[in-house]
Formats: structure tokens, C-alpha cells, sequence
């Protein structure tokens, strides 16, 4: 007998679990191993027959990478299950799973580059992949992911958990992981979104962000326009968001992606909804070059998403970045397209609080609005002027740490 949802196919189940050990360890990582081994590997895969391999604590990412590689050539259904700790690379600000004998100076050379398992799992057909992750993130890695997501690619089933850093001296249990094993055990088997709900409800904590991507589709944005939510009457109009043209081709979904972002960023799920963005804006960078009207369109979301997410500071960036992207396809300084970008960044920088950022991102603004002045006389003077109060101010003297 087949349970429901479950496949024909032989399966392949990869568990990974892996924490630096001693004080730099954020997670009991290899504490769900037990419990998820203890699962039978066809219920892993949610396939007739499978085959579990496990990596516990391993110290060398080319061995992982090795191992994934011979589990992702496997013709049949693949599940990862990945626990553990994310940091970021100071250098190319690149996210890393750290692994046993991983240390911030160390970093490069001895975590697993999150895009190295991307590009592992890149060339597998759409809808064969699932990733289930239960991870911690370290303070610099968590505040990138909040705006920028966890992304994996299109056709990959994408679930999981990011818990903020931990106060010092606590280590994060894979709560959520543990969640699906026990479900499992004791002999429920049901879908992948509603198991996932209800692990997030039991496993908490209220500030972690969930991930919930099942776009196994190839993706394409559908013709429909959807504008940004407007929340703020100060705010300018908000810029259309026109999504690509459907390409002539069958085997593309034809579904406009923008509501479900939203809704999951409203919600506060905004890990969620980076994780979305990421994948179609990913789509559209290979699909039709950096510089595309494609490509802008979702940098602009990605610049809407961080205002709800209340990062301002990186909404302004994605702004002027979106602005200084249409004027180099030689849109004219009077394009509403262009005066919105510019508009909304002017916005943003105005919200800001922390003085030093503002100083920071003042000098571009200025030169952005002195090309782009709006509609609105005296955009320019405004800037100049906030920006002279900015650096009367003295700085922020550096905070205490926390005892």
C-alpha cells in the first residue's frame, strides 16, 4: 500500500547536523539525529523505498559537498534535513553553515558555503527536491537574512526554521525538526505545508522567521500589474510593479507570485517572503541580465519588503540602487518610474534614527536627487540641510555589552 503523497520512486534522505563546538556553539544540532534516525527513511522521503544517509558533526566541507553531490545525482526524490548554524562571510558577505571546527577567523575554510549546496541541488528536475532546515543564526548573518532570505532555487521545496542569535551562555534546541520526528512517530504522515504549520506552532519562538517556499514550477511573473501597499500619506504615489510578460512556453506557471509575498510579509513572515523574492528575482537575473527591466522590478520589491521588515536604511539603499539601475538603461530623470525609485529612498532616509547611517547613505541621496529632483521643489535643499544637522551631532559613543 502507498501512503498518500507519497512517491513510487526510491528516495534518497540526507541528514546533516553540524555546530562548532565549545563557547562559539548556538545549537545542539546532532540532538535531533537520534530522533529523525529513528524515522523510517521512506517516511523521510515520502517515497515507496529509501535511502538515509546521515553526517553527523562532519569538520570538512568538501566532504559534504562530495556527499551531496552523489545524493543529488540520484534520479529519484531527494530530502535534506539540515540543522545547525548560519554566519556570514565579512568578506563576500556570503551566508555559511558552520561546521565542527568552525571559528570566525576560520570561517572560509572550514563552513559549507550555503551557495555550494545551491549549486548542488541546481540541476535536479523542479519539483524532486525538498529542503527541511531547523538553523540558528549568528547576530551579522541574522540581520542579512531577515531582508534577504534563505533562498535555494526554483523547483526546490524550501521549509524551515531561523531563530535569532540566543543570549549568551543558551544554546537553541531544534525544537522545530524535533516537531516533524515526533509527528512521524507516532504514525501521522501528513503533507509537507501542514506539518510544517504545525511544528512552527509548537516550536516557536515568536521572533524566529519560518520558511515556507513550494514554487516547484518554473517560475514566470504573470502580465498582471500589482502596485506597492502605500501606508504613509507623507509617502510619494507608489511605483506600478509590472511583472515580466508570460514567455510563450506550456510548461511555465502562470501565476503572479506578488500577492503571496505580501501577504507573508504583512504577516511577519518576512524571512518567508526574502526567501520568494530571492528565487524569482534569481529567475529573472539568468533569464534576462542584470540590468533588465525584469531584474530592476524585483530589486524594487526587494526594496519594499525591507521598509515592512522596518529596515530603512536598507530600503533606501535598494532605492537609489533601483533608481541608479533605470537611468542606466537611459530612462530620463523624469520618468515616474525613476522619480518614484528616488522618491521612496528620499522617504526612507528621512525615517531613519541612527545618525551615523544616515550620514552614510546622505552623500549618494544628495547626488541622486540633484540628478532626480521630483516633483516636489526643494527635495534637493532638504536633503543638504538634514544632512549638514547630521554632522553637528556627535557620535554615538559605542554601546556596553550586555552583561
Amino acid at each position: 500500500m502507498v501512503i498518500k503523497g507519497e512517491d513510487t520512486a526510491s528516495g534518497t534522505a540526507l541528514l546533516l547536523a553540524a555546530a562548532p563546538a565549545g563557547k562559539a556553539c548556538l545549537i545542539d544540532a546532532t540532538s535531533v539525529l537520534p530522533t529523525l534516525a529513528a524515522v523510517p527513511p521512506s517516511i523521510l522521503t515520502r517515497t515507496a523505498a529509501a535511502t538515509l544517509v546521515e553526517l553527523a558533526d562532519p569538520t570538512d566541507p568538501q566532504t559534504i559537498l562530495t556527499r551531496i553531490r552523489a545524493a543529488a545525482a540520484t534520479p529519484g526524490p531527494l530530502t535534506l534535513y539540515i540543522t545547525g548554524q548560519l554566519h556570514l562571510d565579512h568578506k563576500q558577505r556570503l551566508i555559511h553553515l558552520a561546521l565542527a571546527r568552525t571559528t570566525p577567523a576560520t570561517l572560509r575554510y572550514t563552513a559549507l558555503p550555503w551557495h555550494w549546496l545551491a549549486g548542488e541541488l541546481k540541476p535536479r528536475r523542479p519539483g524532486t527536491t525538498t529542503v527541511v532546515t531547523d538553523v540558528v543564526a549568528a547576530p551579522e548573518a541574522w540581520q542579512q537574512l531577515r531582508t534577504e532570505g534563505l533562498v535555494l532555487g526554483h523547483g526546490i521545496r524550501l521549509y524551515g526554521r531561523i531563530t535569532p542569535p540566543p543570549p549568551r551562555h543558551r544554546i537553541v534546541e531544534p525544537a522545530y525538526l524535533k516537531a516533524f520526528a515526533t509527528t512521524w512517530r507516532s504514525g501521522i504522515n501528513p503533507p509537507l505545508a501542514e506539518l510544517h504549520e504545525q511544528a512552527a506552532a509548537q516550536a516557536g519562538p515568536d521572533d524566529a522567521l519560518f520558511l515556507a517556499v513550494d514554487h516547484t514550477a518554473v517560475p514566470a511573473p504573470a502580465a498582471s500589474a500589482v502596485q506597492v501597499p502605500n501606508r504613509s500619506h507623507q509617502e510619494p504615489a507608489p511605483v506600478p510593479m509590472t511583472p515580466a510578460p508570460i514567455p510563450e512556453n506550456t510548461e511555465v506557471a502562470e501565476e503572479d507570485p506578488l500577492p503571496a509575498i505580501f501577504a507573508a510579509a504583512h504577516a511577519g513572515r518576512h524571512g518567508e517572503a526574502a526567501s520568494l523574492i530571492a528565487m524569482w528575482e534569481g529567475w529573472a537575473l539568468r533569464t534576462y541580465g542584470a540590468g533588465s527591466v525584469q531584474a530592476i522590478h524585483w530589486l524594487e520589491v526587494r526594496a519594499e519588503l525591507a521598509r515592512l521588515a522596518g529596515d530603512p536604511a536598507r530600503s533606501c539603499e535598494l532605492w537609489m540602487a533601483a533608481a541608479d539601475a533605470r537611468l542606466a538603461r537611459q530612462q530620463p530623470p523624469d520618468d515616474p518610474a525613476v522619480e518614484g525609485a528616488v522618491d521612496r529612498a528620499h522617504h526612507q532616509w528621512q525615517e531613519l534614527r541612527d545618525p551615523q547611517r544616515a550620514r552614510e547613505l546622505g552623500p549618494p541621496l544628495v547626488s541622486l536627487r540633484r540628478h532626480v529632483p521630483g516633483r516636489r521643489s526643494g527635495a534637493v535643499e532638504a536633503v543638504q540641510r538634514r544632512l549638514e544637522l547630521l554632522h553637528t551631532m556627535p557620535p554615538v559613543g559605542p554601546r556596553r555589552a550586555a552583561s
